[in-house]
């Protein structure tokens, strides 16, 4: 029996969020704040600001990128369990570990082609409409994002551990 100071620890641990859920918070807030003050400032100027748009969608990657991984390590993401619940016990632990495998792989698929397109960026100097900073700013954080899930599901589904 645990006393009430462990289960107050096991309350806490349990409810803790993860690195990838509090940027996943900051960057909605981010997104909420810059779309706030865009409609904010075209409700009293009639002009928009023009960035605003261009960091939201920027920033809708990272928040995807980021959203997926607590989901699927917590199986809360969206899957297709018609046949694998139909699966003999043994035959099923087969399959999430193919889903991981499969998972994975897709993540540093991404991660490959992510960084070509982030080097052709950067090799013929693309800008961004808005702004006119190089685009390779924002298409950076695809591979990046890409290989750092790609570890973490693989650390997660394989040894393991959630």
């Amino acid at each position: 029996m645990q006393t009430p100071e462990e289960s107050t620890v096991a309350a806490a641990e349990a409810h803790a969020y993860s690195w990838e859920q509090i940027i996943v918070g900051l960057v909605m807030a981010v997104i909420v704040a810059i779309t706030f003050a865009n409609v904010v400032v075209r409700y009293f100027t009639a002009q928009s600001i023009a960035a605003t748009e261009e960091l939201s969608i920027a920033l809708l990657p990272v928040l995807a990128f980021l959203g997926s991984v607590p989901a699927y390590l917590h199986d809360r993401h969206i899957r297709v369990t018609f046949f694998v619940e139909r699966l003999p016990r043994r035959w099923r632990f087969f399959a999430a570990r193919l889903d991981a495998l499969v998972t994975v792989a897709l993540y540093l698929f991404i991660t490959w082609y992510a960084a070509r397109l982030t080097y052709d960026q950067f090799r013929f100097e693309e800008t961004s409409p808005a702004l006119g900073v190089p685009q390779w700013w924002y298409t950076i954080w695809f591979p990046l994002l890409s290989f750092v899930i790609a570890a973490r599901l693989a650390l997660a589904r394989f040894r393991g551990t959630r």
